[in-house]
């Protein structure tokens, strides 16, 4: 079923090596380890270190969830399609592996070198695989119709400007932004709608017929989906403050996606004519809490008020799958595979005007000597009034940089040499991988040239 146009012989190689092997140099040249990761500069001046104290005791048990959330949550979620699910894990596992070696180096260059280094430890290893959810977002946006060579170049621009724009939020406009409603969430979905958007294929009717799921491709999707459910607490409260920040942000997002959960299994029911569950609705709206909390996780949000942002999460999110997908791609245009608009996309932009709103309402009575970790600009002197205008501001920019650079990143993919799939071919697994044989029944033919004893045999 390989046609020439994607045959990845040569050109998949070639992106690869080059790569890891620029990837290497760079990290050779300017990368090293932080204070708590090097033998030198951690026993140095210390008579009795107790190691325990080292970053990587409060820091790993949260990595290891969100690193499973990016290689196996993500990847799971996306097998729903019936036809593509060794290319749903497999270009997953691809992307994310270049995705944080590259997010290293970009995060380190805008987030402050040390004496012309990149320090690395537990932390750059956790917030590298927050950049690279951003990407794993976008691609659910084109899920199928691209191929690995052009989402490893699509990688490789849009942690460029994920670090970017972290960086403006986080150090240029001061904006809290703890779970990444807006750096993670906001950002990956409308740049993967934005490169989808130029990359629309006007035939891809052709491939209706594998844009869909079967009865295990579910199951599996939803082996994704209990996954990232329940790693989120620790997603949102990964790099927050030691203490109540940490110990606040697990909890509102615990309460979220449970109150989430249960408007999606209403809503799923509500909008049905025969009040069925929709799949579709359960493996992706009931995680739109986690989504939506990011941002105000570790404000004193407070625990309902956490269950009311996780309940309207799920009501959009449902509603968008039902309603606003199919206007997308009927008049937009936006052929969004994996719903990506309604699980990250409107719960993002939630998130963000939660976060707005209970920035604007802080106050010492409410924070007291933790003002200075959740609002430090506050604890300065600031009005409380210009930290939400910061968090609005942040909103803003990440829209405009998410549709700006996904415009200009989707005219990059669309040039014909990265063997993307034909609009007929979409969906499909087999022009890329080797796909496990069969044997073949025996025909008439087959069996009047064998042995007799062989036939013998056979009756």
């Amino acid at each position: 079923m390989t046609e020439s146009s994607t045959n990845l012989r040569l050109k998949l190689p070639v992106v690869c090596i080059v790569l890891e092997v620029i990837l290497i140099i760079l990290f050779g040249v300017l990368v090293e380890y932080d204070h708590d990761t090097s033998s030198y500069k951690w026993h140095k001046n210390k008579t009795q270190p107790t190691d325990y104290e080292n970053e990587f005791y409060y820091r790993y048990p949260s990595f290891q969830d969100v690193h499973v959330m990016i290689f196996i949550g993500f990847g799971f979620l996306m097998t729903f399609l019936q036809r593509y699910g060794f290319s749903s894990v497999g270009f997953n596992f691809l992307i994310a592996a270049f995705s944080l070696q590259w997010a290293t180096l970009m995060q380190g260059f805008f987030h402050g070198m040390h004496g012309g280094k990149i320090h690395v430890g537990v932390e750059s290893m956790i917030n590298a695989d927050f950049c690279t959810g951003s990407v794993l977002i976008s691609f659910g946006a084109v899920l199928g119709k691209t191929s690995p060579v052009q989402m490893l170049i699509m990688a490789m621009f849009e942690v460029t400007l994920f670090a970017v724009n972290e960086f403006v939020l986080l150090s240029v406009l001061g904006a809290k932004d703890a779970g990444g409603s807006m750096t993670i969430h906001t950002f990956g979905a409308y740049f993967g709608l934005m490169v989808t958007r130029v990359l629309y294929r006007q035939n891809l009717d052709k491939s209706k017929s594998r844009n869909c799921s079967v009865y295990h491709s579910d199951l599996f999707a939803m082996i994704g989906t209990i996954y990232l459910w329940m790693f989120w607490p620790s997603f949102n409260s990964a790099i927050t403050a030691h203490g109540d920040d940490q110990h606040r942000t697990a909890l509102n997002t615990y309460y979220s996606l449970a109150a989430c959960t249960l408007a999606t299994y209403a809503f799923s029911a509500l909008l049905s004519h025969e009040g069925k569950l929709d799949m579709v609705h359960i493996q992706n709206a009931a995680l739109a809490g986690g989504v939506a909390v990011g941002t105000a996780g570790e404000m004193m949000l407070t625990p309902f008020g956490s269950m009311i942002v996780g309940f309207l999460a799920g009501t959009v999110s449902v509603l968008g799958y039902k309603y606003l997908s199919p206007f997308l791609e009927s008049r937009l245009k936006i052929q969004d595979t994996c719903g990506v608009h309604n699980l990250h996309g409107m719960p993002g932009v939630l998130g963000a005007i939660v976060g707005i709103v209970t920035a604007v309402a802080a106050t010492t009575d409410v924070y007291g000597l933790g003002m200075s970790d959740v609002f430090p600009e506050i604890a300065k002197g600031s009005s409380a009034a210009r930290q939400a205008g910061m968090q609005a501001a942040s909103l803003g920019v990440t829209l405009g940089m998410a549709l700006l650079g996904g415009l200009i990143v989707g005219f990059i993919l669309k040039l014909p040499i990265y063997g993307a799939p034909p609009d007929n071919l979409c969906y499909e697994d087999s022009i890329y991988w080797e796909m496990p044989g069969e044997e073949e029944p025996k025909t008439e033919l087959t069996l009047v040239k064998t042995a007799p004893e062989e036939m013998e045999k056979l009756n």
